[in-house]
Parts: structure tokens; sequence; C-alpha cells
């Protein structure tokens, strides 16, 4: 069973929280959130941010940070086969309600529907705080182009702004 190997990225200035449901294999290589070249998660931060889209680990960091953005998700342990959403089985969730203890979290979003349905399981009862689900990032969404993400994702600047 692969373990989630990437901390919680959150701190004073995090005001939404952004979930996944579990890592790629790439970003488990990588020791970081959406390292796959056709995850588009960086590009939509980075442009509703009005920001440059950050390479390095490092410069992600920072830009979450400096943006208000805390980053994890929703699962700590499961069985999956490589990194394909729709096969997470004999899930163990992390520790959320840890974030929005120690965070000013004003909203909890979820990037796409496998997300948002492990959270309603796992986090949603003993927190109560809803979620809102955004369509995924991944390059396996290929339904919704990049302008459409943008507008869809586009609801988390008003959280950003106040």
């Amino acid at each position: 069973m692969p373990e989630h190997n990437i901390p919680p990225q959150y701190g004073p200035s995090s005001r939404i929280l952004i979930l996944g449901s579990f890592p790629s294999v790439r970003s488990r290589e990588e020791g970081f959130f959406y390292a796959h070249p056709q995850n588009r998660f960086w590009r939509v931060i980075a442009s509703l941010t009005d920001r440059e889209v950050p390479c390095s680990v490092e410069e992600k960091k920072r830009l979450l940070s400096e943006s208000g953005i805390a980053l994890w998700d929703v699962i700590s342990y499961c069985e999956i086969d490589g990194s394909s959403d729709s096969s997470i089985r004999n899930t163990v969730p992390n520790d959320i309600a840890r974030i929005l203890r120690e965070a000013p979290v004003r909203a909890v979003f979820t990037n796409g529907k496998k997300a948002h349905e492990l959270y309603v399981k796992h986090i949603l009862p003993s927190t109560g705080r809803e979620d809102l689900c955004l369509p995924s990032t991944s390059a396996a969404n290929a339904s919704y182009s990049m302008e459409r993400l943008l507008s869809e994702w586009s609801v988390i600047g008003k959280y950003l702004k106040e």
C-alpha cells in the first residue's frame, strides 16, 4: 500500500485549503504535489494568482504561501493502481482537521470528483466543513480545456482577495 510522503503545505496566511485525492506516482517520486508535467494544477493556480508558473518545489511552496493557499490530499494510505483515482480503495484519511484548527482557512476545495467523494466520506463527518468540488486539473480530465478549468476554478479568487 503506497504511503503519502508529502507533508501538508499550510501556514498562518492560509485562507483556502485545496485537497487532492492521493499523490500520483510521479508526485510521490518527486516528493511534491502535482509533479506530472501534464497536470494543469500549477498553471491554473499561477494564472488565478497572476504569477509565473512555478518550476521548482521551492517556487511552488512560495506561490502557495504568498497566495494564502493550503494544499494537501484527503488520503494518507490506500491501495491504488498507478495513479488512477478510479482504482483507489481501502483508504485511510489524512488528519485534515489539524489544518483547519491551525490555519485561518475560510473555504475548502476538492480537486476532482474522487477527492470530493473521499472528503465527504472521511472528513466532512468529523469537521462539519463543506467542500466545493472543482473539476480535476489532471490531464485525464480531457473534457475540460484550460479556459474551462480557469473559469470553474476562478471561484477561489474571492477567498484569496479577502
